[in-house]
């Protein structure tokens, strides 16, 4: 018999079970996958502890890696064995976000993948990189694939161009990467000492201590002359020393709300600074597959911080909560 975590009512990560659920045949259009892995993002920690209220009885994670075992008619694309990986937005094939087709959110609105099996059309899946373990390719559809995105689907970053990461969580980390792979300098903060050989050791040019400088932003303007690229993971504890470390005409990407949902932005500064804001998640199909190409060009690998198993999950995400972490947090079985 196969097991699923669940959500059950009222949320909270006492509220996680374990349970054993019905093993599906691939129906038309369908294939079966067998998954390995997930990974833990900031988004699966709200919908475990029921600040993103669920439907009951649903299966978080929106990130999942696996091996496809069965095939529905009329699917040509997927033979039994290949290794693939799921999507943060299933419906979001190609082209521009819409609200129809990011309706459906792995883990939230549909099923997610913490589960032994399920079936899935298709189209929702890609292939992992090549020589990537299961683990490994677990964390790429929510955090890779969102700063992948911000730098080079809307920022179209270039060589020597400037990149400045907030913190070391997983889609942080995978911005450095990413911004190093493709040739460009990073500049990050932390709030911790013993995290800022790591990231210089990743590649990072200079890295400040937020809580050392409350005025980061204003420093890393007039240490840089301003960055090309910020990626704001903080929301309201971040966007106006975002603001202020962007450069002219610069770009800043509004990801996340680690430091709450609401806050105030200096108007003027977004005018006269003429700054590109952009509020993104994650990404389509198509975006996933074209990331996936580049790792397979550059053989970069993620950072994994820890990994837990999936009976464990709740202690994955008091882990997660902790903020010791730097990169990924993994859940295998």
């Amino acid at each position: 018999m196969m097991k699923a975590v669940k959500i059950t009512k009222g949320g909270g990560l006492d509220n996680l079970t374990f349970e054993e659920h019905i093993d599906q045949k691939p129906q038309a259009n369908e294939v079966k996958v067998n998954w390995h892995a997930t990974s833990l993002n900031y988004h699966d920690y709200m919908v475990a502890i029921g600040a993103l209220p669920v439907e009951e009885g649903r299966v978080p994670m929106s990130d999942g890696a696996g091996e496809v075992v069965a095939v529905g008619e009329n699917v040509s694309t997927w033979k039994v064995g290949d290794q693939v990986m799921g999507l943060f937005f299933p419906k979001w094939t190609d082209g521009a976000p819409t609200r129809e087709n990011t309706s459906l959110i792995s883990g939230e609105t549909a099923d997610g993948f913490a589960q032994h099996s399920s079936c899935v059309l298709a189209d929702e899946i890609t292939a992992i990189p090549v020589g990537y373990s299961y683990a490994e390719a677990a964390t790429l559809p929510c955090a890779a694939l969102t700063a992948w995105r911000a730098l080079v689907v809307e920022g179209n970053i270039k060589t020597g161009e400037s990149v400045l990461i907030e913190g070391t969580g997983g889609m942080c980390v995978f911005a450095l990467q990413i911004a190093k792979s493709l040739g460009a300098e990073v500049f990050a903060t932390t709030g911790s000492t013993n995290k800022i050989d790591r990231l210089k050791q990743l590649g990072a040019k200079e890295v400040i201590n937020y809580k050392e400088d409350e005025k980061w932003g204003k420093t890393l303007f007039k240490m840089t002359g301003g960055i090309d690229h910020v990626i704001d993971v903080g929301g309201s504890s971040t966007m106006r020393n975002s603001i202020d470390a962007v450069k002219y005409y610069g770009n800043i990407y509004s990801i996340g709300i680690l430091g709450g949902a609401k806050g105030e932005i200096l108007f003027p500064k977004l005018f006269f600074k003429h700054i590109h804001l952009t509020g993104l998640a994650v990404g389509s199909a198509a975006m996933q597959r074209d990331m996936v190409q580049s790792i397979n060009e550059k053989k970069w690998k993620p950072i994994i911080d820890q990994s837990f198993d999936l009976s464990d999950l709740a202690a994955a995400f008091q882990y997660q909560a902790s903020g010791a972490h730097f990169g990924k947090i993994v859940v295998e079985w």
